[in-house]
């Protein structure tokens, strides 16, 4: 049974094009928050902030390293880094990741210019003090990098859903509803991941601006993603034929039925939300139970992805 999941004679896409997914996703969302924080008049102290740093960029690098090494020919990816095809999804989405990248970097630079120009003191003397007029100048232009960031972030969320919706003979996956999932549960890796992050590594107080303002949108973003999952697969039951015959071939038994259930919604969205309302307030923002309730959520999500890769590509048209 566990091999059969894996394996089935439709298979075009397998399990690291998930880990990718789930990658851009966590970017995609821990940007989106924080540039929304920054409007808040949030800064380099903000542990969310902080770990968006970290987060942000190292994702998206280590989801297109997973990609390159996935593919049959790996060392042919420059072609796609420079040689755009605008019938591609995937070359498209190589553009969007280099802007996203670029636009990413100059905003971080301009939030922690306080911090990068200390180290170039620090370690370089008076040498390479162009950088520190370099950020300036971007400093200057915040108010047009910020919205353009946010922009970016959740085309690059979007863009998830787009690449596997681009499959057209799987019906289950060639579906509307498939971006704007991807980018809610996206946003929503970004909230678990980036309160992790801040309360582990950056040992930011549970009840901080940023950890707080972040947390607000836990709930109604869930609350999106079952909306969104509805009508995923109630678009699949009405459209008869082979749509439907995805949705109860996904959910109707068997293990990938068993992964959504008991991964996706269960472990994902039930169990964390139950400990996140019905915990003692007084623990409710402890570094070790925010660490539970985050960890699961990302697990949750990375199974819904797993979920959607796998389940989709068990129904051709």
């Amino acid at each position: 049974m566990w091999h059969d999941a894996f394996h089935f004679d439709s298979l075009v896409w397998d399990g690291p094009i998930a880990i990718y997914l789930f990658l851009l996703g966590i970017s995609a969302g821990s940007t989106t928050l924080s540039v929304l924080l920054r409007r808040q008049g949030a800064g380099s102290e903000s542990g969310i902030i902080r770990a968006t740093a970290i987060l942000a960029p190292l994702s998206v690098i280590l989801g297109l390293l997973i990609l390159i090494f996935h593919l049959a020919r790996p060392w042919t990816f420059w072609k796609l880094m420079f040689h755009y095809q605008f019938d591609s999804v995937m070359s498209m989405g190589v553009m969007l990741f280099q802007v996203y990248m670029a636009v990413l970097f100059a905003w971080l630079a301009v939030v922690f210019r306080a911090e990068i120009g200390a180290l170039r003191r620090q370690w370089l003397g008076d040498k390479f003090a162009f950088i520190d007029t370099l950020i300036g100048k971007l400093a200057q232009l915040e108010r047009l990098l910020s919205p353009l960031l946010l922009l970016l972030a959740v085309l690059l969320g979007a863009y998830t859903g787009f690449l596997l919706s681009a499959l057209k003979t799987y019906p289950m996956l060639n579906n509307p509803i498939l971006p704007a999932l991807f980018l809610v549960s996206g946003i929503s890796s970004g909230i678990a991941s980036t309160i992790l992050l801040a309360v582990t590594l950056f040992r930011e107080d549970g009840h901080s601006q940023g950890v707080s303002f972040v947390h607000r949108f836990e709930r109604p973003i869930v609350a999106i993603e079952i909306f969104l999952l509805v009508c995923f697969f109630t678009g699949l039951y009405f459209g008869g034929g082979q749509r439907e015959a995805a949705m109860w071939a996904a959910l109707g038994g068997g293990f990938w039925s068993q992964v959504f259930w008991f991964g996706v919604i269960g472990l994902g969205i039930v169990l964390p939300q139950s400990l996140g309302l019905f915990g003692a307030k007084a623990r409710a923002h402890q570094p070790a139970r925010l660490a539970l309730i985050c960890s699961l959520s990302l697990v949750g999500i990375l199974l819904l992805r797993y979920f959607i890769l796998y389940a989709g590509q068990m129904t051709v048209m």
